[in-house]
């Protein structure tokens, strides 16, 4: 009998567990289970409790406003990111202590303290007053990662200017776009930026960008490749180009900062849109500082003595949240990279790990299955043992690497939060709390305290636990949710809001086991329909990781007579290992021996590397059509646009 089409089958079955170290467990921020219950008996007053840990120039007089799908946080108060990033720290201790490690790619390094970064933030802030920028102006930044990038965040925040970072990877035409939708007055950027040993030109993509800006009046570039670029500026157009240096030299260090009321907007972030055009998702100070620096302190358990390694870009969201806002709030020092892990060896992120001593790693799914292929060689080289905790962030781990990451990292004693969160959601919402949290290899465990989400059908009824999977849905307002989509109100109620009036709608797959424990399948845009059976791409992709000879793979569904949808797969193999006809039966045996024959791949290919954004998420859109043979969407967000020709040309040759 078939399954309904009314939710997604949940085939993948993980029974290990992990239960929290004794030692870390007594020590943690989060140590006992009655905080969920707290929360949810009394949502509003948990959140004020939160809120009440940063520093506001004016109380609110209500924690929440909800006329669905419209909510405001912390109605009326009054308070300022940057300070609480920076100025509350140096009435402590914390004055002297590092805010930001830097490392560049080429080695050369860089602390700031936070007294240091309070004097680079208040100067960049009156450099941007100079140019006429005021409260509420959007100022657009493209950089490579370097510390002027969360200065120049900070500065903006200082004033009450609204940044737009655009990830230093995207291409002239994604940046005029962005510009142009948030009609930037100032363009922050660099001459240039280092990558794999050769320089990003970054400034001759923002030339090319700005011949259809109109919008934007200055632009500041910082020198960071110098000789390099061979860059000269250009101050006699219809714009004026200045260096960040220039004007950094003689500028006041005094800037108060700006009181900001809770719902002021923040930053606009843009996100990938199934149209083409980007999302400006908006996130507002109050609520988004609130939720960034409670999930940072608890989910990670934050201790004055942490060394945290994020490995995003601040182009994403996971760096403006778990890199400059929320850390910065704790007072933590975080460390910042500019490269990349393969650069000049395979060893770099653990080189990075040894040399600073860092106590969490917050990495991603991607990150982590490369670094399984490319074999465990590399962490050995270096002493891993300052690693206390382990985090996974962007899309779902499979239990392989999720176990390899705890062996061969963690040395199997650092538990793993495996968080899941989106641009629009600002932070952390379903996530282990490593002192509390039984873990399961895959799991993102239960929602957050003060979080209420559940999984509906097609139908909006509860799927449950334990029956199979649907849509996650988050049932009630949280602090650091989108406003709107920036400039376009109605995009915003009909993507998330329409679906179930009242609900957002995540757009994720996902099961709860009999537990409460939640699993995210990725992208409902992802999952297959198999002869009436829709099966998660997530789960396929996860059986094959299961293999020793896979180290990453890519499911999709290709159109098929008979079962509607076929499965095809792409597969790149752990070092040691080769593609043959055989091993192809046999990774086809092993899906079915793991999840049943539904899901058996009717085909696998074998490729040396698989299509991914920028910020390391599989573009199965694009593998999808290759396979149906249709002109290939948009590959400007491609880390590799090189990975897709080479595909295309495989798979003809293996249809032919």
């Amino acid at each position: 009998m078939e399954k309904s089409t009314q939710t997604i089958a949940a085939l993948l079955e993980e029974e290990r567990t992990f239960s929290p170290p004794e030692a870390f467990a007594q020590q943690a921020h989060a140590k006992d289970t009655k905080i969920y219950e707290q929360a949810a008996r009394n949502r509003e007053a948990f959140w004020a409790a939160a809120a009440n840990e940063l520093d506001w120039f004016q109380r609110w007089d209500r924690v929440l406003e909800w006329n669905p799908p419209w909510a405001k946080w912390f109605v009326n108060g009054k308070l300022n990111a940057s300070y609480n990033c920076i100025d509350r720290h140096l009435k402590t201790w914390r004055r002297n202590k590092a805010a930001l490690i830097w490392e560049g790619e080429p080695g050369d390094e860089r602390v700031l303290t936070y007294q240091d970064l309070h004097r680079e933030v208040s100067k960049f802030a009156n450099v941007l007053k100079k140019l006429g920028v005021k409260k509420g102006d959007r100022v657009a930044i493209y950089m490579p990662m370097i510390p002027e990038l969360p200065i120049a965040t900070l500065a903006c925040a200082r004033i009450g200017a609204v940044h737009s970072v655009v990830f230093g990877g995207f291409s002239a035409e994604a940046l005029r776009d962005r510009i142009n939708d948030a009609q930037a007055k100032v363009l922050i950027t660099a001459d240039g930026g280092w990558r794999r040993g050769q320089v990003v030109p970054l400034k001759k993509n923002a030339d090319e960008a700005l011949k259809n800006t109109p919008s934007i009046e200055s632009v500041v570039v910082v020198r960071r490749v110098g000789e390099a670029a061979s860059i000269s500026l250009d101050s006699q157009g219809p714009r004026r180009e200045f260096w960040w240096h220039d004007l950094m030299r003689n500028v006041s260090m005094d800037c108060p900062p700006e009181p900001m009321d809770s719902e002021d907007m923040l930053f606009i972030l843009y996100t990938s849109g199934t149209t083409g055009k980007p999302k400006g998702v908006v996130h507002t100070t109050g609520g988004y500082l609130v939720g960034v620096a409670l999930t940072h302190k608890w989910v990670f358990d934050i201790k004055d003595e942490d060394v945290f390694f994020c490995t995003a870009d601040i182009g994403w969201v996971t760096g403006h949240s778990y890199m400059v806002y929320g850390p910065l709030a704790n007072g933590t020092t975080t460390v910042m990279f500019e490269g990349v892990p393969d650069y000049p060896d395979k060893d770099r992120f653990w080189a990075i790990v040894e040399k600073y001593r860092a106590t969490i790693l917050y990495t991603a799914p991607t990150a982590i299955r490369t670094f399984m292929r490319w074999g465990e060689e590399y962490p050995k080289r270096h002493d891993l043992s300052s690693l206390r905790l382990l985090g996974s962030v962007g899309e779902p781990i499979n239990p392989e690497a999720w176990i390899w990451y705890h062996r061969v990292i963690g040395s199997e004693r650092c538990p793993i939060v495996d968080t899941w969160w989106q641009t629009e959601t600002g932070h952390i919402l379903i996530t282990p709390l490593p002192g509390v949290s039984t873990l399961k290899p895959a799991s993102a465990n239960k929602p957050f305290p003060g979080i209420e989400a559940e999984v509906l059908d097609e139908a909006g009824r509860p799927v449950p636990p334990g029956s199979g999977a649907g849509y996650l849905v988050i049932t009630k307002p949280w602090p650091g949710m989108l406003r709107t989509l920036y400039n376009d109100p109605e995009r915003y109620k009909q993507a998330y809001w329409s679906k179930y009036p009242g609900i957002y709608l995540t757009g994720d797959g996902c099961k709860i086991d009999q537990d409460g424990d939640f699993w995210l399948l990725g992208r409902i845009d992802d999952v297959l329909n198999v002869s009436g059976h829709r099966i998660s791409t997530m789960e396929v992709e996860s059986a094959l990781v299961d293999h020793q000879a896979v180290a990453e793979a890519a499911a999709i569904g290709k159109n098929h007579e008979v079962k509607g949808q076929a499965v095809s797969a792409f597969v790149t193999l752990r070092a040691g290992h080769k593609p043959s006809p055989e091993l192809a039966d046999e990774l086809k045996k092993h899906v079915t021996k793991k999840i049943g024959a539904i899901a058996r791949p009717d085909d696998i290919f074998f490729t040396a590397e698989l299509p991914k954004t920028r910020s390391g998420k599989i573009m199965r859109r694009l593998l999808r059509d290759i396979a149906e043979g249709r002109a290939l969407g948009d590959t400007t967000t491609l880390a590799d646009p090189n990975v897709i020709a080479q595909l295309k040309s495989q798979y003809e040759s293996s249809e032919g």
